[in-house]
C-alpha cells in the first residue's frame, strides 16, 4: 500500500480542504488592506483585502464537487452507449449512436462552454451538465473502441458458441474487461473536468460574482502576483496537486494490475 501514499497525500490535501474547509472558515466579512502580507493573516490578503486562507477554505468545495459529479455524469451514460455501439451488429444503430456525438466533438470545448453557459441559467447543475456533455463524445468513443476490440476476441466467440446471450456477454464479460481502459481514461477525464470547471470559474461562468472559488481566486488576484503571490499560488497549487494526485493514483493502480496479471 506504500505505493499509494504519495498520490493519497496529493489528493487528500485539496480534497480535505474542499470538503471540510468551510467548517473551519470564519464568517467574518471584514476587509483589510488589499494585496498585503502579514497583518494577522497567514497568507496575506487578496485583491479586496479578504483573508486568503479563509478564501481557500471556502473556495474548494464548488470546484472539486462540480468536477467529480460532472465526471460521474459523463461515464454513467457514455459507457452503456459505447458498449452498445461496440457490441451491436447493426451498422445503422452504430451510426445512429456515433454520428450525433461527432457533431459535439467537432465544436471546441471552450466555445461550447461559453455558448451553452451564456444561454443557460446560472446554476451549478447547469455547469455540471455542460461539462458532462463536452466530455461525453470522447468517453463514448473510448468505450466503443474497447468494446469492439473485446467483442472480436476469442473469449467472446467462445461464449457465443456456448449460447450466451449478447446482453450477458456485454454486461458480464466485455463491460468488466473494459475496466482497465476506462480507469486509464478516468484520471485524464477528471483532470479535464477540473480544467473546464476552473476555466468556467476563471471566466466568471457558473459562479456568482465575488464567490469564493480557487480558480476565480487565480483570476482575480493575478494583477497582484508580484505583490502578494500567495493569493494566486496557493489556490493554483491545490488545483495542480489534485490533478497530479488523481492521475498518479490511477497510473499506479494500472501498473499494479498489469503486474498481477503477468504473475498469473
Amino acid at each position: 500500500m506504500n505505493k499509494y501514499a504519495l498520490p493519497a497525500a496529493l489528493v487528500g490535501v485539496p480534497v480535505l480542504l474542499a470538503l471540510f474547509g468551510p467548517l473551519f472558515a470564519t464568517g467574518d466579512t471584514a476587509k483589510d488592506v488589499a494585496f498585503a502580507l502579514g497583518g494577522g493573516h497567514w497568507f496575506g490578503t487578496d485583491f479586496v483585502g479578504r483573508d486568503v486562507w479563509n478564501e481557500v477554505l471556502l473556495g474548494g468545495r464548488s470546484l472539486v464537487l462540480t468536477a467529480a459529479i460532472a465526471t460521474a455524469c459523463t461515464y454513467l451514460p457514455a459507457v452503456p452507449l459505447g458498449l452498445a455501439a461496440g457490441m451491436t451488429k447493426s451498422r445503422l444503430l452504430d451510426e445512429a449512436l456515433m454520428r450525433p456525438l461527432d457533431l459535439v466533438l467537432a465544436i471546441p470545448s471552450m466555445l461550447m462552454l461559453l455558448l451553452l453557459a451564456s444561454i443557460a441559467p446560472d446554476a451549478p447543475w447547469v455547469l455540471i451538465g455542460i461539462v458532462a456533455l463536452i466530455n461525453l463524445p470522447d468517453v463514448v468513443r473510448i468505450s466503443r473502441a474497447a468494446a469492439l476490440s473485446l467483442a472480436s476476441g476469442p473469449a467472446v466467440e467462445a461464449m457465443r458458441l456456448q449460447g450466451e446471450s449478447r446482453l450477458r456477454i456485454g454486461a458480464g464479460y466485455v463491460a468488466r474487461a473494459m475496466r482497465r481502459t476506462l480507469a486509464a481514461d478516468l484520471g485524464t477525464r477528471f483532470t479535464g473536468a477540473i480544467y473546464l470547471v476552473a476555466s468556467a470559474s476563471f471566466l466568471g461562468v457558473g459562479i456568482s460574482p465575488g464567490a469564493s472559488d480557487w480558480a476565480a481566486m487565480v483570476d482575480r488576484n493575478r494583477t497582484g502576483l508580484f505583490i502578494q503571490p500567495w493569493a494566486v499560488a496557493l489556490p493554483a497549487l491545490l488545483i495542480v496537486l489534485l490533478s497530479v494526485g488523481v492521475n498518479l493514483a490511477f497510473d499506479r493502480w494500472l501498473r499494479a494490475r498489469s503486474t498481477a496479471l503477468e504473475a498469473r
